[in-house]
């Protein structure tokens, strides 16, 4: 009976004792692949390696799950490419609502978190006076902060892991490559305009040159007074997105939801008999 023509693959090195079995076999079966080269077997391994971590690579920045239906808070996936220039707090807000509908998110209005120092004769505006009530969730519908109060506390729940993309994606922090967790913000610890000496916040996010703004860690780590801040822990190198990554960020910035018919993040469920209820357990979607 003849070999089946796959069984020559299964062990293509196996060894046969050498006589006549050996160089005499019947003419009905399969010819044995010889064995390649080790110089010609090399490009193929090199390659099947390269393909290997291409794939591996391709879903680290696929998220793992859908987008919760509640998502009121990320970090760009990408900056408008004009380093701090983001077309002033309308350009910025602009950019948030395209990723965020780019996404498949619907139903929010989105403003960056981004504060502007006086200019012009017009007064700062602070990014904690621009985001809404909150509560605000995660892509994952995790819920990182219950308010603004919370949000400006050492107890909300932003974290690399947490602080993620409208995407779902993780933005690389301190110790990748290359690392980009400096976040535009131009505010303080508690969500002010921050106001220094020969700062002037780009030009309030129209300029791409010479300037300066302040920037927060969203990994919670790093360089600077604040180094664990998210919203304020150092200054920046300069307002190009060359300056900005060469401290470590790279023009993003955080874009926060609220719902387009005024109510909370969360709305309120209500008893048959019309109180209020406990908002709703998260639920991962």
């Amino acid at each position: 009976m003849p070999r089946p023509a796959f069984a020559v693959h299964v062990q293509p090195h196996a060894h046969t004792p050498m006589g006549a079995g050996a160089r005499h076999r019947s003419p009905t079966a399969a010819p044995e692949r010889s064995r390649a080269a080790p110089g010609r077997s090399r490009p193929l391994r090199a390659v099947v390696v390269s393909a290997a971590a291409l794939v591996a690579a391709a879903w680290a920045a696929v998220p793992l799950q859908a987008q919760d239906e509640r998502m009121s808070f990320f970090i760009t996936s990408e900056g408008p490419g004009r380093g701090a220039d983001l077309g002033g707090l309308t350009g910025a807000d602009a950019h948030c609502t395209a990723l965020a509908e780019a996404a498949g998110s619907t139903g929010y209005d989105w403003h960056a978190y981004l504060s502007t120092i006086p200019a012009d004769g017009s007064p700062a505006v602070h990014a904690r006076d621009r985001i809404g009530p909150g509560p605000w969730f995660n892509y994952r519908g995790v819920m990182v902060a219950r308010d603004v109060d919370h949000l400006h506390s050492d107890d909300n729940a932003l974290s690399k892991e947490n602080s993620l993309t409208e995407r779902g994606t993780v933005v690389n922090g301190r110790g990748d490559r290359p690392n980009m967790h400096d976040i535009l913000t131009g505010s303080t610890l508690d969500g002010r305009a921050y106001i220094g000496e020969d700062y002037d916040n780009c030009r309030n996010w129209t300029s791409s040159g010479a300037g300066r703004t302040r920037v927060g860690h969203h990994d919670r780590t790093g360089g600077g007074e604040n180094p664990t801040s998210w919203n304020s822990a150092h200054n920046s190198r300069g307002c190009s997105l060359e300056d900005l990554r060469r401290s470590g960020g790279n023009g993003l910035f955080y874009c926060f939801g609220t719902p387009s018919d005024g109510g909370a993040s969360e709305p309120r469920r209500t008893s048959p008999a019309g109180a209020p209820e406990d908002p709703a357990p998260a639920r991962i979607r």
